[in-house]
């Protein structure tokens, strides 16, 4: 009802051309028709199959099956809409493939401008780019996504189907998992919400959390953002990750604010901001990049993966277009969270400082402004490169610095990575290889074990103390090799960030 409420007042207002862009055309149409209905206004619809028909729409879009079809070509369908003038609602069905077509973009033009005020042309395409010439003379209308509420009401309708189908057996589902799948399929289109539960649904007549996985992927699949934004599907949970206590407990403390804002608030009484997202700085291979997948797996919500490189075009507008399109997707598919990684190689210093700054400012604008519950995790290696306008508080809740770990930190990271290859050492033994690593990074200590393993393996010996021991003699970790700027981190860190470890 909200969306035939807002495009009435748009044909009421006079708009002569209305752009929608959708996948969903039958919704469209349909919609057109309560509109053409609840402003009595004649209804037209064109494709270049059909050509040019009128009355009500069907989803089949064949209002006059048994009529030959007219004005098939779009030159002669606008110019026949100009010459007869007669008020109407008139929906052009992909009508996008013509835009580099002069004398249609001047036909469209002369519509716009000259013909009686009582004409609607609804241009619906899955994708519009209108025209320079005709731009300022449309308006868009953009289709709601369906709402929980909307998404759980189809999901039990093909509940019930699939049960009507199979003799009144009941599909295995619990409420938790029910409740899952329709959070994952927030931010589609009704038909595709339709169609991915009646997948989850089909092949064993139940609901589980590996299709719920399931769901998540083919969900993504679908939203493809040409690599820009990409769905992370390994969610590592904080037992993955070795100390960052700091941050696990500022994480802990917030997890209830971000996940259930609403239940939080009643059960408090009190009004709790939703957290907005920190930033992870530290050395190359500390543990950064597993804490923001530890994030998404210990609040159990969708991971997105920012491709800050990914987003820059040759063309005027369309690096600025590409992060407005990435953010408004990490809008709908909230909540969730959504990983900068290295974000200072593109916000930081760069050859195009015109590029960097408007995608900054496009940015710090959707970061101030944004209501929904998208948590940023942006990690960096190099603070200097950063703007300051990205660091102060109000963009992002905090600063973390990722250290080198410490020796016990060194002794969990050690144990999870034997653990994780079936590797038995005693506690002497873990303690040892925690003392042998004083400077390595966790990344640095999982390759000592690994390269320690192909030796042992070269040699058909079952791996040893001394074989991790002489990996790590034989390693040169960064910070050695970089001890200039690892000092230039702390002492910034110092003063400005809370210590993750």
């Amino acid at each position: 009802m909200e969306e035939l409420n807002d495009i009435e007042l748009m044909v009421k207002k006079g708009a002569p051309l209305i752009a929608i862009e959708s996948y969903e055309e039958p919704r469209v149409l349909e919609l057109c028709t309560r509109l053409a209905m609840k402003t009595f206004r004649s209804l037209y619809s064109w494709s270049c199959l059909t050509g040019l028909t009128n009355g009500v729409i069907t989803q089949d879009h064949t209002s006059q099956p048994d009529s030959q079809p007219t004005l098939q070509k779009p030159a002669e369908l606008l110019a026949s809409i100009r010459q007869k003038n007669e008020a109407g609602i008139y929906v052009l069905c992909d009508f996008h493939a013509y835009f580099d077509e002069p004398d249609i973009v001047r036909a469209l033009k002369e519509i716009a401008l000259y013909s009686d005020e009582h004409i609607t042309l609804i241009l619906l395409s899955h994708e519009l780019s209108l025209p320079a010439e005709i731009h300022r003379y449309s308006t868009r209308f953009q289709l709601n996504f369906p709402s929980e509420s909307k998404i759980r009401q189809i999901v039990l309708n093909e509940v019930r189907q699939w049960q009507q189908k199979n003799t009144g057996r009941r599909v295995n589902v619990d409420a938790k998992t029910l409740g899952m799948l329709t959070s994952n399929l927030r931010g589609l289109t009704e038909s595709d919400v339709k169609r991915l539960a009646r997948g989850a649904i089909v092949q064993d007549g139940a609901i589980t959390v590996s299709d719920v996985e399931d769901v998540n992927k083919s969900k993504f699949e679908l939203m493809n953002m040409n690599n820009i934004l990409t769905f992370e599907y390994d969610t590592a949970q904080f037992a993955q990750v070795g100390g960052l206590h700091n941050l696990k407990q500022w994480l802990a403390e917030r997890q209830t604010a971000f996940v259930a804002a609403e239940d939080s608030v009643s059960t408090l009484d009190i009004p709790l901001d939703t957290p907005k997202g920190l930033m992870l700085l530290g050395v190359q291979g500390g543990g950064k990049s597993l804490a923001a997948k530890a994030i998404a797996g210990l609040w159990k919500v969708p991971l997105l993966r920012l491709d800050m490189g990914a987003l820059y075009n040759k063309f005027h507008g369309e690096t600025e277009r590409n992060l407005r399109e990435t953010l408004q997707l990490a809008d709908n598919v909230s909540p969730c969270v959504l990983w900068m990684d290295e974000i200072e190689k593109s916000l930081g210093q760069s050859d195009n400082e015109g590029i960097s700054q408007r995608v900054l400012g496009t940015l710090l604008t959707w970061m101030a402004e944004r209501k929904s519950p998208v948590f940023i995790v942006a990690t960096s290696n190099d603070i200097s490169r950063l703007p300051p306008e990205l660091l102060r508080k109000g963009r992002l809740d905090e600063i973390f610095f990722v250290d080198l770990p410490n020796l016990k930190d060194r002794a969990v990271i050690a144990h999870i990575h034997l653990k994780q290859r079936n590797v038995e050492c005693d506690k002497n033994a873990i303690k040892a290889i925690a003392e042998a690593t004083e400077g390595f990074t966790g990344a640095e200590i999982e390759q000592a074990i690994v390269s320690a393993l192909y030796s042992a393996k070269a040699r058909q010996q079952s791996v040893s103390v001394e074989h991790i021991i002489n990996a790590v003699d034989s390693t040169v970790p960064i910070s050695v090799l970089r001890v200039e700027d690892i000092n230039t981190l702390r002492e910034w860190a110092a003063e400005r960030a809370i210590m993750a470890n």
